[in-house]
């Protein structure tokens, strides 16, 4: 039996907080101040029968994510304590990758990454996301509805990434089915999965074939030496990771910024920029709420609770985020970026500049092409999808005046 220190809480008797209700998805701040009522790490459940110790205070989120002697990415441990079916192990199963690596693994392939995003240019970026924003606001713009999550956020992003990753803007359908389902963590996960897995593997079969100007056919061309099945682990980490929170970003900001005066009137003067609106969402509707997954490497008190060993550590940025807001302590300034969302130590996000330019330049240029875009739905009444990793609408219904396709003297005179 083991034994635990005196002074050091053990949740492994106590009902965990449920994140994979419906109900956390419409209202996080309840489950959030239920886990931070336990104190700094509370006892939650990512899916039936999966518990995971969530950190719900600022400092102990940083020791997590700073101190790699303690806490380790590598989830092969846990895995073998859960079921093959478990609707999260699409998430959370461990791959050759820069996400679920420590140490000299993590380092060689983060630098592949850093070394291959770094190629990709400002200026090229932002007119690969202003041919996106042309061509859907040429979709939807004669209809005078639309709904920014299906019609504009989430094709938006599939459009550039693909682009991104030389792939044909008619794939962006499989690309969204899949992660849509792996994230969301339901009883479809294994099939989005299964789905997405495919969609990579045939794009790295492809690029090896036939290399192209794309940011598979670098990694495999990289110096590192990269095999190819640790390519497609990248592949399959890095189009995942920049298409779902991006998109999800995107659709949040977006809610904040439509139909609120202080956001939408000012666009055009720049009296109250995009950015504010972007460092509000990353404080209080962060894309990725439970996704800081560690593990800790051998059984440890920490912050008045005894971890054990292969159960997931689970830094909270949504609860950082609304836990903050409560206080009145979080996005006072454009800098703040108490909000952790971007991780923090040596798994920060290496693409951070990348993400904002997307979707800032998406919101400035979709405002310019369709200025008089007006949400259907008051905020509050707005849907969110389930899982227990992110934090993402269903819909964002608005209306707009139509516009022709056919009217290029319509568009305003800004280089796309």
């Amino acid at each position: 039996m083991t034994t635990y220190p005196a002074d050091r809480h053990d949740f492994s008797r106590s009902a965990p907080v449920r994140l994979w209700e419906d109900g956390f998805a419409s209202e996080p701040h309840r489950y959030y101040a239920a886990l931070s009522a336990q104190g700094p790490i509370g006892w939650a459940e990512l899916a039936p029968g999966v518990p995971a110790y969530l950190v719900t205070d600022r400092r102990a989120a940083l020791d997590v994510l700073h101190d790699e002697e303690t806490f380790s990415h590598d989830p092969r441990a846990w895995e073998e304590t859960v079921p093959a079916d478990s609707p999260v192990l699409g998430m959370m199963r461990w791959r050759p990758n820069a996400l679920f690596a420590d140490g000299a693994a993590h380092v060689r392939y983060r630098t592949t990454l850093i070394d291959v995003f770094d190629l990709v240019e400002p200026h090229d970026l932002r007119a690969r996301v202003h041919r996106a924003v042309r061509l859907l606001v040429d979709r939807i713009g004669q209809h005078g509805r639309a709904d920014l999550v299906a019609d504009f956020s989430r094709p938006l992003m599939a459009l550039v990434f693909n682009d991104l990753f030389g792939l044909p803007d008619s794939a962006g359908d499989r690309l969204e089915a899949g992660l849509g389902k792996m994230m969301e963590g339901g009883a479809q996960a294994a099939e989005g999965e299964a789905e997405y897995g495919r969609y990579v593997l045939e794009l790295i079969a492809a690029k090896a074939e036939r290399p192209g100007d794309d940011l598979p056919s670098r990694l495999l061309g990289h110096p590192a030496g990269l095999t190819g099945e640790e390519v497609t682990w990248q592949v399959f980490l890095t189009l995942g990771a920049g298409y779902e929170p991006t998109a999800n970003l995107l659709s949040n900001t977006l809610s904040r910024i439509l139909g609120n005066p202080l956001y939408y009137s000012t666009l055009t003067s720049g009296a109250r920029p995009v950015m504010d609106a972007v460092v509000e969402v990353l404080h209080h509707e962060t894309p990725l709420s439970n996704y800081g997954i560690y593990y800790a490497r051998r059984p440890v008190a920490f912050h008045g609770v005894w971890l054990r060993d292969a159960v997931p550590v689970v830094v909270s940025y949504g609860a950082l985020g609304l836990l903050a807001e409560r206080e009145g302590t979080a996005g006072r300034h454009p800098n703040d970026a108490s909000h952790l969302s971007w991780g923090a130590g040596s798994h920060a996000c290496p693409v951070k500049q990348h993400t904002l330019l997307i979707v800032t330049e998406a919101i400035e240029r979709l405002t310019q092409w369709l200025p008089d875009l007006d949400p259907v739905l008051p905020r509050e009444r707005l849907s969110w999808r389930p899982g227990p990793f992110h934090r993402s609408l269903t819909a964002l219904p608005v209306r707009f005046s139509p516009r022709g396709a056919d009217r290029p003297a319509d568009r305003p005179g800004v280089p796309s």
